[in-house]
């Protein structure tokens, strides 16, 4: 049975652990990868920890920003999405604290230069 709006909405409102499809960038094949989204300020963005090292879900969507969300548990949907990738300072030092804080994370200044940051539109 499909998930009503009103249940996807629900499932929206606070971040939780779902999946995400990308399209490879080099092989066009699609790559599904689980991942933790936020929703701040009514917005809904996914992160990830800290590395220097760029992630290859983040690679495929600045080739290509479409992909799919996957809501999972009590709530299953697959939602068409765009992602805008964050990499202004001055935006990611505006969101990432909520990420941080979220994580019972202290090393924000580490985030701001070494997270994967996008917003999502459905």
């Amino acid at each position: 049975m499909a998930a009503t709006r009103e249940a996807i909405e629900t499932a929206l409102e606070r971040g939780h652990t779902i999946d995400i499809t990308t399209k490879g960038r080099r092989s066009g094949q699609p790559r599904r990868v689980e991942i933790v989204f936020h929703n701040i300020g009514e917005r809904i963005y996914i992160s990830g920890t800290p590395t220097p090292r760029k992630r290859r879900w983040l690679a495929n969507l600045e080739a290509d920003p479409h992909f799919t969300f996957h809501l999972k548990g009590k709530t299953r949907a697959d939602l068409p999405a765009t992602a805008r990738v964050i990499d202004e300072e001055a935006e990611r030092r505006e969101i990432l604290p909520h990420v941080a804080r979220n994580w019972g994370r202290t090393d924000v200044e580490k985030m701001v230069s070494e997270s994967p940051l996008i917003e999502v539109t459905f």
